[in-house]
């Protein structure tokens, strides 16, 4: 018992519930993270003050000046035009971002073939040219704009997408790419060349295209179908709302005939292998023994062996027998297990308001996710722009840091006759640049570590109010008139500190396993498979202990809602209790895991066979009802979606009140005994399952 971590001197018999009289807990972690919650916004507001999400916004130039900025020169300007699209190309855009051509600010796209050879010599056509020029150009021959990369060599018909021109490329019937209605296209030097030279430098663009083409017909169907698909989230929303309910009274018959099925599935196995076994005696060759036949990559040869059916048979009987001897002598486990999901079911009768809590967790994770992209979007946007040498030939100087200021006048021109100095990424070198890395992993950490505090508070509160329906001599009398808001009230006043202490511990392990991913993506080239080894361990080992701390957190939040103890003390208590009662706790949780999975497979199949009927108009009863849609998977797979979510965020409700009515069982049975001085509080169904009553109050 002591090994175990009980000690009797802890059992109150007076404790009537959680205790309300209660006091701060872990106050050296709570104001840690107070601390740590000042410095994020502190980090924020730097990063507002520093970034600039136009960067992201707007379409950035060779100078680095951004197209379509209000209040700039370049107000009326908002297209990117490039002066070489076939130059993008190149390997080298993947590797830095940027095209590797000239790029300028355009009011609007290039809307006719033409070179400047020909321009050049129409006074009407080169006014029409220097639209997409730089300035300066006046007194200046055709091969002096073109070395000093003044103009592009020819004009190609463009369209604007994402603020940028591309060429207006085009499928014929045949397959033949064209661009302008045309297949081929003078380049501007004296070549001819085909359309399809252009693909590969737009080919990101035109996928991206499709896809957009595609979402505004998705974005068509919403537009179509909205209030029928909140009507399908609503019926989820009942169907999950009812499935709770019924689970009062047929969580009994679904695990027993559960349990019958499995029975039967195994019997006919056992059936149908013994018929195979039978019926291979007479044909040749069925005889040969596994060893003998050795291993086949085809493994249709071992269903013609004798012996493979015979050690299915084997197998499944084993099964069987282990499973009925389970039934036997866990049949009071199983039954108490189903009682306690019955009484979790009338738990939340009396709780309604905590089927709906979710949707303030689910606010506050909002909040968080929000503050934590928008940081992270000024902060990698507080960069400044930084500029490189670009260049065809070789050159020593190729994607040196280079100043366009001074550029044409610097060695590196003159050494690189042919290259520019264009705009390549943004960057720094001050020190809050050097730390921006530091700030975008704290960022990320105190997401983590935010997020997940904000889903213990949620654990803490439900844990508060189911404990305090369990405990409630009379029902409910004795139970606070608001459970959800009081429990609420009581953990964050008293009991930040914990949660911020539980929430920690996750988010470190969280933070290794992102860290831990990131190394393997860094290191996917390398060969080593000793480091791929390790590695793989590591990650591995990192899962299985997050689950082992999201576990532990969750039975301690539950025991700090109930006595009002440390973290640390909370958590000892629920593993020992636990640990001496493990049978119980195994039976219990695959008994809810399968009827909670019933359930939520039952209320999407339904909602989405309903669903799937309605909007592909396979029923006439609903042909004139359905909108029409481009494609009718769409609500189809929101409204599966949405149900999932819907369910899911029932039963986690659900799955924490069995959870608290569970960890309050066992202490009840350990603290009392039945007496009129320590009666038990369970119900009457967990009481006749146990063969225990409550001895009556003597008389006077």
């Amino acid at each position: 018992s002591a090994l175990l971590g009980k000690d009797p001197k802890k059992y109150d018999p007076t404790f009537k519930g959680p205790i309300y009289n209660r006091g701060c807990t872990d106050i050296v972690c709570c104001i840690l993270f107070i601390i740590c919650i000042l410095g994020y916004v502190a980090v924020g507001i730097l990063a507002w003050s520093q970034g600039d999400p136009r960067k992201v916004i707007y379409p950035t130039d060779s100078r680095g000046q951004f197209c379509g900025q209000a209040g700039t020169p370049l107000e009326t300007k908002p297209l990117l035009f490039y002066f070489n699209i076939m130059k993008c190309a190149s390997p080298m855009v993947l590797l830095e971002f940027q095209c590797p051509t000239t790029q300028m600010c355009v009011e609007k796209c290039p809307d006719k073939f033409m070179t400047l050879l020909k321009a050049y010599t129409n006074k009407e056509d080169f006014k029409y040219y220097k639209n997409f020029c730089k300035e300066g150009l006046e007194g200046l021959t055709v091969t002096q704009i073109l070395s000093s990369g003044l103009c592009p060599a020819m004009l190609t018909p463009s369209k604007p997408f994402t603020r940028r021109c591309f060429p207006a490329l085009d499928q014929k019937k045949g397959g033949e790419i064209t661009v302008g209605n045309n297949s081929k296209f003078d380049d501007g030097e004296g070549n001819i060349r085909d359309a399809k030279d252009l693909v590969a430098g737009v080919k990101n663009a035109t996928v991206v295209i499709e896809a957009r083409q595609v979402a505004m017909k998705i974005f068509e169907d919403y537009t179509q179908s909205w209030y029928w698909i909140l009507i399908g989230l609503v019926i989820a929303m009942l169907i999950s709302l009812l499935f709770i309910i019924l689970l009062r009274f047929l969580a009994g018959i679904m695990v027993w005939v559960m349990i019958v099925m499995v029975i039967l599935v195994i019997g006919y196995g056992i059936f149908h292998c013994s018929m195979e076994y039978v019926s291979l005696k007479s044909e040749a060759g069925s005889n040969v023994t596994l060893k003998d036949l050795g291993f086949q990559t085809d493994f249709s040869v071992y269903l013609h062996i004798r012996q493979t059916w015979l050690a299915f048979i084997i197998i499944l009987a084993i099964v069987e027998v282990v499973i009925i001897l389970l039934l036997i002598f866990l049949r009071n486990r199983i039954l108490i297990a189903i009682a306690l999901i019955k009484e979790a079911s009338r738990a939340i009768g009396y709780v309604m308001s905590a089927l709906f809590y979710p949707l303030f967790t689910f606010a506050l994770l909002s909040i968080v996710i929000a503050y934590w992209a928008v940081t992270a979007v000024f902060l990698s946007t507080s960069n400044q722009p930084i500029y490189k040498v670009f260049n065809e030939t070789a050159c020593d100087h190729s994607r040196k840091i280079c100043e366009p200021a001074n550029f044409s006048t610097s060695s590196m021109k003159a050494e690189c006759p042919d290259s520019k100095c264009l705009f390549a990424f943004y960057g720094g070198e001050t020190v809050y640049h050097k730390y921006l890395i530091g700030l975008q992993f704290y960022n990320v950490f105190l997401f983590f570590w935010c997020a997940n505090f904000v889903t213990a508070l949620g654990q803490m509160t439900l844990a508060g109010a189911f404990a305090s329906y369990y405990w409630a001599f009379v029902k409910p009398d004795d139970m606070p008139a608001f459970p959800i808001f009081s429990s609420l009230g009581r953990s964050l006043r008293y009991h930040t500190g914990s949660l911020a202490f539980g929430s920690l511990i996750l988010s470190i392990i969280q933070i290794i396993r992102v860290l831990l991913e990131y190394i393997d993506h860094k290191l996917q080239g390398t060969q080593n498979k000793c480091t791929k080894f390790l590695l793989c361990c590591l990650k591995c080992c990192f899962w299985c202990l997050e689950k082992f701390i999201k576990f532990i957190n969750r039975n301690a939040y539950i025991m700090v809602a109930i006595y009002g103890k440390n973290f640390c003390t909370s958590a000892k208590d629920a593993f020992f209790l636990l640990m001496r009662n493990m049978i119980r706790v195994a039976v219990l949780d695959k008994v809810t895991d399968f009827l909670l999975f019933l359930g939520k497979l039952l209320i999407v199949g339904l909602v989405g066979i309903f669903a799937f009927f309605f909007f592909s108009g396979r029923v006439k009863a609903f042909e004139n009802t359905a909108p029409n849609l481009h494609y009718y998977w769409v609500p189809i797979l929101t409204v599966v979606v949405g149900s999932y979510l819907i369910a899911h965020g029932f039963f986690s409700v659900y799955a924490m009140c069995v959870d608290t009515l569970f960890l309050c069982f066992l202490e009840d049975l350990e603290r009392n005994d039945g007496s009129a001085e320590r009666p038990y509080l369970m119900s009457d169904r967990l009481l006749k399952v146990l063969n225990k009553k409550n001895k009556p109050e003597p008389a006077e």
